[in-house]
């Protein structure tokens, strides 16, 4: 797929690297050149222009682009104006960083949809992987269900999905087996990426480093950690 992040603070930049590490083509545009030379390694290809200006903005190749994420943090006005030219552009799917409850609410009443909140996400996260062992992250669906992942147990390598009794002793459901693999990039540099391995089967016997999707009640997945 193809992005394009706009504000590379600590959050835009992080996850247009991330982005990027997972094989899509990220373009990372940000008005300050100190943050555009430092992701120029990083991602697929960075840009130095203010967003806010709206003929620099039609630069971007609009209608080529999946996602726009407007990850300007630092300033809501910014954030705003470039929210709006997406909106006015008509863009196929727009992701705007909102940093607080009133700024929320002007991207709804611009028509935003998908708004992103990476510091209350974060919290989330970062409380459940200081609560429960061997967790990777997770993402919660409402106050008492949330889908992780975390890595395989050592007392469950080797054994399959049926013998460790997911729905019958959990009451879990597994989603998706991800593994690391390590691949080299088009600059001749080793990448570590996660790759996804479908639904896994009743039969499928756990590898040490698995990380398992899994989806639950909290109370229940806390049991299996």
């Amino acid at each position: 797929m193809k992005f394009i992040v706009i504000g590379l603070g600590n959050f835009g930049a992080s996850l247009a690297e991330k982005l990027t590490v997972q094989g899509n083509e990220v373009i990372g545009v940000d008005r300050r050149m100190e943050k555009v030379t430092a992701m120029k390694e990083k991602i697929t290809h960075t840009i130095c222009l203010d967003a806010t200006d709206e003929a620099a903005f039609r630069s971007l190749p609009l209608k080529n682009t999946d996602v726009f994420i407007v990850a300007i943090g630092e300033d809501e006005g910014a954030n705003i104006m470039v929210s709006a030219l997406c909106k006015e552009a008509g863009v196929k799917r727009l992701i705007s960083r909102a940093v607080n409850r009133l700024h929320e609410k002007v991207l709804g009443a611009l028509g935003v949809s998908e708004i992103a909140h990476p510091e209350e996400e974060s919290a989330e996260r970062w409380s459940k992987k200081l609560c429960m062992t061997d967790l990777v992250d997770s993402f919660e669906l409402n106050a008492n269900y949330s889908i992780v992942e975390v890595v395989v147990p050592q007392k469950y390598v080797g054994k399959t999905i049926q013998e460790i009794g997911f729905r019958e002793r959990y009451e879990l459901l597994v989603l998706t087996i991800l593994k690391n693999t390590e691949k080299q990039t088009s600059f001749g540099k080793s990448m570590v990426t996660t790759v996804l391995h479908g639904i896994p089967r009743p039969d499928t016997k756990l590898e040490p480093g698995d990380i398992l999707a899994i989806y639950g009640y909290n109370d229940h997945i806390k049991s299996f950690l």
